[in-house]
């Protein structure tokens, strides 16, 4: 019998990295894993739950930077985003279990067992904005900006987390050749200057 039950847990490990290592909980089901054997993978340690609904691999290697060259050949209209961005200019902390990706609406993206991605619609305003161009052994790999990056995290606070965008911006601070104004300037378009503001005042004071 127990040698059953581990046949069983290896076969869902496997199923977990034949997609790279992530799976929503509805997408296990579909491929076979019983909730069950994904609680006890849970218990076990062996995966852990990233967000509500979404497992991963307690032992997936880190996003690296050839994986970002990866996606910009797989998925040439994608840019490197939220916290994968944040992560890429040094602004958290927070390790990257995938990679966030921003599209423009109405795209549909391919279909990508690995890297692990995370993709996001963006309208084409919020899109086209803040759009850099990095290399990468001659690869070119589309990332946005430090403060485009900061301020998709305000605004996106609800689903990325409020304390996310406060480290980024508290880091960001910290840097040199920084562009406040710029900084403004996207979070006006984004109409969020009212919530930066605030946050933006304080930790300048701390700083001070």
């Amino acid at each position: 019998m127990k040698k059953k039950q581990q046949n069983i847990r290896n076969k869902a490990i496997k199923i977990f990295k034949l997609h790279g290592g992530i799976l929503r909980s509805s997408e296990a089901i579909a491929e076979g894993i019983h909730p069950r054997i994904l609680y006890e993978l849970r218990d076990q340690g062996i995966v852990e739950l990233l967000q509500r609904g979404v497992y991963a691999l307690t032992d997936l290697p880190d996003i690296e930077e050839h994986d970002l060259v990866v996606i910009s050949r797989i998925m040439p209209k994608g840019v490197v985003c939220l916290i994968s961005a944040l992560y890429f200019h040094r602004l958290t902390v927070q390790i990257p279990r995938w990679i966030d990706v921003a599209v423009v609406r109405n795209y549909v993206p391919p279909k990508v067992k690995y890297p692990p991605i995370r993709v996001h619609y963006f309208s084409d305003k919020f899109y086209k904005a803040g759009i850099g161009k990095y290399n990468f052994g001659g690869a070119k790999v589309k990332i946005y900006s430090r403060e485009k990056s900061i301020i998709d995290c305000f605004r996106l606070r609800k689903k990325i987390g409020i304390e996310i965008a406060i480290e980024a911006l508290k880091n960001y601070l910290k840097q040199d050749n920084i562009n406040i104004n710029l900084l403004l300037d996207f979070a006006k378009e984004s109409r969020i200057i009212k919530i930066l503001e605030p946050y933006l005042k304080a930790l300048t004071y701390d700083q001070s």
